[in-house]
């Protein structure tokens, strides 16, 4: 039976966690939890996602993110695949890491972004793998602190959550960490936490964390979600053909020029990474190889992370899809 598909919208909140499988413990290497902070920033940064928080224990993480264009999904197949292909040829072994698909709660609350922070930050604590969180390396704590030369956290966007200043803020920050260490939640399981609980606060925890900055623009809150219609794949490639200002004669045909090459790349990248097509089924009907096609969404995503033009026709393309098609009023 095929799985149910999950529902992301850009600018929207997520709690994400997964625990790894066969009882172990990879990320107690130094080397391996390094390497895959850094796979956190090179997916989160290619997907546009905005990271919040984020924490590698020896055998899951937390992270809190904001999602981006691409969906979700796409940036978590990566992330998974390319640390269980980097562990088991490390560890001379075959088969699944993590235990199944990763999950993800929607915080759909301020006050909810406040605490998870918090929980995210403060779990190597509560596992007795630190007494300090600033003293643990594998968490955004010390991101926001100032301690990380690259950090993965968006800190501005962090610290405008707490205070006006970066001093305030981070000062404020620090008390938000103290005042939630000894919260009744703060050890529980991500399925036992409040936002985790479709949004109903625990009677025991009814104290917010103590905060500066209350006045947080409204903007934060309400960030932008797009909601991508279902889409054949004809009426997909004849609408984007038709905005580019090719079409499907040239897209299928044997020409190389610039301008095809390009049109490709854009058709393939926004389809496979935004509206779910498969590289088989795009390759049939554009009557190619679906190694050809597979060659084009990669070029076309190496160029949205580097070309801010690419990745401007590509978001306009998606916007343009999206008012077309979407549910109307």
């Amino acid at each position: 039976m095929p799985r149910t598909k999950r529902v992301f919208f850009d600018g929207a909140v997520y709690h994400v966690y997964n625990r790894l499988a066969r009882g172990e413990r990879v990320f107690t290497s130094d080397d391996m939890a390094s390497e895959f902070a850094e796979l956190v920033r090179e997916v989160t940064t290619r997907d546009g996602v905005r990271v919040f928080a984020w924490a590698v224990l020896p055998n899951h993480y937390h992270l809190a993110l904001q999602a981006g264009p691409v969906p979700l999904a796409r940036t978590m197949k990566t992330l998974h695949w390319r640390t269980t292909r980097r562990v088991n040829w490390e560890m001379k072994v075959f088969g699944p890491l993590w235990q199944g698909r990763y999950r993800a709660k929607l915080v759909e609350d301020q006050q909810y972004l406040d605490r998870l922070l918090s929980y995210i930050h403060l779990n190597p604590v509560v596992a007795g793998l630190a007494e300090d969180p600033a003293k643990y390396r594998w968490s955004g704590h010390r991101d926001i602190l100032g301690l990380r030369k690259k950090p993965i956290v968006d800190v501005d966007e962090v610290l405008r959550i707490f205070g006006e200043t970066r001093r305030g803020a981070r000062a404020a920050y620090r008390r938000a960490i103290r005042g939630t260490s000894d919260a009744t939640w703060i050890g529980e399981a991500p399925g036992h936490l409040p936002w985790w609980r479709l949004g109903r606060t625990p009677r025991s925890d009814k104290e917010d964390p103590e905060v500066a900055g209350k006045a947080r623009r409204e903007a934060d809150s309400r960030r932008q979600m797009r909601e991508r219609p279902e889409l054949e794949i004809g009426v997909f490639v004849e609408c984007v053909a038709g905005a580019i200002g090719t079409d499907l004669e040239n897209l299928r045909g044997r020409g190389k020029g610039y301008e095809v090459s390009r049109a490709r790349e854009l058709l393939a990248t926004l389809g496979v990474e935004r509206y779910d097509l498969r590289v088989k089924d795009l390759a049939e009907y554009l009557n190619k190889h679906p190694v050809t096609v597979t060659d084009w969404v990669m070029r076309g995503v190496r160029r949205r992370a580097e070309d801010p033009e690419t990745a401007a026709r590509i978001e306009a393309l998606d916007r343009n899809l999206c008012e077309r098609f979407g549910e109307k009023d």
